[in-house]
């Protein structure tokens, strides 16, 4: 599995909005700005997080997106499926049936596909929120928090 730019993109932007003080929303600009990401491009991954109910977006003057849910409650692998990463081994690969070897490659790929998708849906944001916060104390590092 790769990780594109839109999944770290997502990531970065949601742990951002996981910081936010008594879940007040953050502007498009604000997090791109605060993690050095293209606003454009930033504001069509949120659409699509909000799509999936994993942002929601408030209007007005002070508006702009806060997480919809608790960070407990959100995966990384809801995130990553809500931008349309995909996690899946060997796409659209049917085994030879007359090679034992093709099919034990095929089980073993699938078998780590299975466990794969199984860390990717049990790490939650908050669990990625406390290990960054973890590795910046570890550099030394207070104010700033640029994921």
């Amino acid at each position: 599995m790769k990780l594109t730019t839109r999944g770290h993109y997502s990531v970065k932007a949601l742990l951002d909005l996981s910081l936010q003080p008594n879940d007040l929303p953050a502007s498009v600009n604000a997090i791109a700005q605060r993690q050095d990401l293209p606003a454009p491009y930033l504001e069509k991954l949120l659409i699509a997080l909000r799509r999936a109910d994993i942002v929601e977006s408030v209007r007005g003057a002070q508006g702009g997106y806060r997480l919809a849910r608790p960070a407990a409650e959100i995966s990384l692998g809801q995130i990553l499926e809500a931008v349309g990463e995909t996690v899946e081994p060997l796409p659209r690969h049917q085994p030879q049936i007359d090679q034992t070897e093709d099919w034990v490659t095929y089980s073993v790929w699938k078998r780590l596909h299975q466990k794969l998708r199984e860390a990717l849906y049990s790490i939650s944001l908050e669990d990625l929120y406390y290990d960054a916060r973890s590795w910046q104390a570890a550099q030394g590092e207070e104010a700033s928090f640029v994921v």
